[in-house]
């Protein structure tokens, strides 16, 4: 059957992935792959033979019409980002609104994303949360920053290791040292490791401790 499927792949440990996923990746035509490098390394742990297609957020703008013929013209292509769920933060919105715009069905499986477990591990209130993904890295970044430290729900980032001392010394000016807040690196990986304490304590911590990892910061709302 043709249509557009998104597929979450892990977000660490090659072990997180659906049965069902596993048999899209295998059934379909064609995957598109954030770095085919990345994807390969999964497909070859599962002994998956489906051809790969770069599709990233540099490219994503001139190959969106070929796949969207592709898919009209009766393939089954599924989409993946390098960890997670498309379409998080990663390349799979502009996809999905062509194929929806020409009529093609397109589903998502349910599967791994990073915040929800930093979330739930974070003991902060998880209820009502707001999920603001990336910062900009210039310009508009400190308007965003006051911007969340005014929310009353918790509030989630991802962040890289070279600038997440940066955005925790940021949101401790925004926010105030005190705020509560968690930081976990390098999910369901061999080192997973998640800090909870103020803003001020996280700060100290990585100031003595070299960052390693890709990181998901937690922070309380205001009260």
């Amino acid at each position: 059957m043709s249509k557009l499927t998104l597929v979450p792949t892990p977000v660490g440990n090659l072990e997180d992935i659906t049965l069902r996923a596993l048999r899209i990746l295998k059934e379909a035509d064609l995957i598109l792959a954030e770095d085919t490098r990345t994807t390969s390394k999964l497909l070859k742990h599962y002994d998956i033979a489906t051809p790969m297609q770069s599709h990233h957020k540099f490219n994503e703008h001139k190959t969106v019409e070929q796949v969207v013929s592709r898919i009209l013209e009766g393939e089954h292509i599924a989409l993946v980002s390098d960890a997670g769920t498309p379409g998080i933060s990663d390349p799979g919105f502009l996809l999905v609104r062509q194929c929806l715009q020409a009529g093609i069905k397109v589903e998502c499986l349910p599967g791994a994303t990073a915040f929800v477990p930093a979330l739930v591990v974070s003991g902060l209130p998880g209820e009502h949360f707001h999920f603001e993904g990336f910062l900009p890295q210039k310009k508009g970044r400190l308007t965003r920053l006051r911007y969340l430290a005014d929310l009353s729900q918790s509030f989630v980032l991802y962040e890289s290791p070279y600038r997440v001392l940066k955005t925790l010394t940021q949101l401790a000016e925004v926010c105030g040292p005190e705020r509560r807040a968690s930081v976990s690196r390098e999910i369901s990986k061999l080192y997973e490791e998640s800090l909870q304490g103020s803003l001020e304590e996280l700060i100290r911590h990585f100031s003595e401790s070299p960052a390693r990892g890709e990181f998901v910061v937690v922070v309380a709302g205001k009260k």
